[in-house]
């Protein structure tokens, strides 16, 4: 299990490592690490932005190498509602806009069975591995920036 901490710092070593990009080195931005797919994972999840309110996960999908945007990038989100169940509502599926950008929203996801809160995510796009990881919100962060990075296919 990947903690919050992991993960958000993705954020941050591509900040670091555009800037090197810009400095005339290719820029390298370090994948999102993969994390237990579960098994509740359904395919085909409704395409929609939200469902529920009150925590906001937002970011951009980006490729490994050069730190682009991927536009069209599938992301697909599962968790469990806010009776600690999952459910056909609380499944969803975005598509990353033209500058590579999402914004998902939901119910915070309460822990259950001795698993803490946490949102899956399978990321996916031509060319590209797919991914699945997971997000570990913690409160009071009601509002999260995550970029996803994932790896071209080889």
């Amino acid at each position: 299990m990947r903690s919050a901490l992991a993960l958000g710092c993705v954020s941050l070593g591509l900040m670091l490592l555009a800037s090197e990009g810009a400095a005339g080195k290719e820029a390298v931005c370090p994948p999102t690490p993969a994390d237990y797919l579960g098994p509740f994972y359904e395919p085909d999840a409704p395409v929609r932005s939200s469902v529920g309110s009150g925590y906001v996960l937002e970011g951009t999908v980006r490729s490994s190498n050069g730190c682009s945007p991927i536009p069209g990038a599938r992301i697909e989100f599962w968790l469990v509602g806010p009776n600690g169940r999952y459910d056909a509502d609380h499944r969803a599926t975005l598509l990353a806009d033209k500058k590579g950008t999402y914004r998902f929203e939901s119910n915070f996801p309460p822990p259950y069975s001795g698993r803490p809160s946490h949102i899956h995510l399978r990321i996916s796009a031509e060319g590209f591995k797919t991914l699945a990881t997971q997000h570990y919100p913690r409160l009071p962060e009601t509002r999260v920036n995550l970029d996803l990075v994932i790896t071209p296919a080889e």
